[in-house]
């Protein structure tokens, strides 16, 4: 990691609410990783995170169906009108969830849009319980119903879904097609909700055993690290990221 860039510890325990406008992120579920037994065991579980928009609220129970006849960007904008879940932890905590989501005044019926970084157990188990929303997985995007819809996501090309609201194509951990979730206009800056891009902080000497494409995730993790004030990582708590100015002579 460059000198000039450092990660420290975010306070709090989830959920964790990071305001916005306009787009708040709540972190309702804080992944972990930890060795259990022998033979390399590990008992895990991804975080999972809600993207809520200012403006809605309880009113909006008329929520509207994505258009049938437009594109990708079309709908993409549509569903990002409602609550935005960023993975969903495996099927063991379904529980958890509905009662974290229950927390936030958020039932599984008001979810317009599900991005899954990647396509891990611990990431996307719960996915059946929103049949109503769009899906955003990996690189699959479809709309209720299973119509899918091309939308040409790439490093070099960011899927804007509202303003200061991107999925960015980080590869690396799960191979070529894992996914960003980049929220804009905090009240702490810029938050990205990196999967398993970070697994989480202080990890420099650990992710590459767990990554399909190192060389591919090294670069997604820089792209994160220059861009994020805070990351939320797959496998731990949220955390920020402080730049350093240099100092004259360095």
């Amino acid at each position: 990691m460059s000198a000039l860039v450092r990660t420290e510890p975010l306070p709090g325990e989830p959920p964790l609410l990071v305001s916005g406008d306009p787009y708040s992120v709540v972190v309702l579920l804080q992944g972990y990783a930890e060795p259990e037994g022998v033979d390399d065991a590990v008992r895990a579980d991804g975080s999972v995170t809600l993207v809520l928009p200012q403006a809605w609220g309880s009113a909006s129970s008329t929520r509207e169906s994505p258009p049938e006849g437009g594109g990708a960007k079309t709908a993409l904008e549509e569903v990002a009108r409602g609550p935005i879940l960023v993975d969903t932890g495996g099927p063991w905590a379904r529980e958890a969830l509905l009662v974290a989501l229950a927390g936030q005044g958020v039932a599984p019926g008001d979810v317009t849009l599900v991005v899954g970084t990647h396509g891990h157990s611990d990431h996307i188990g719960n996915l059946g319980l929103f049949p109503g929303a769009a899906l955003l997985v990996s690189h699959d995007f479809c709309l209720p119903g299973g119509r899918y819809l091309p939308h040409g996501l790439g490093e070099e090309r960011p899927l804007q879904l509202g303003p200061g609201l991107e999925v960015w194509a980080t590869p690396g951990h799960g191979g070529q097609r894992d996914v960003s979730v980049v929220v804009a206009g905090t009240a702490l800056g810029t938050v990205v909700v990196a999967g398993d891009v970070f697994e989480r902080n202080g990890d420099e000497d650990s992710w590459q055993a767990l990554s399909e494409d190192p060389v591919a995730q090294e670069r997604s993790r820089k792209r994160v690290l220059a861009t994020a004030d805070v990351v939320v990582p797959g496998h731990g708590a949220p955390f920020r990221v402080v730049r350093e100015a240099p100092q004259p002579g360095n």
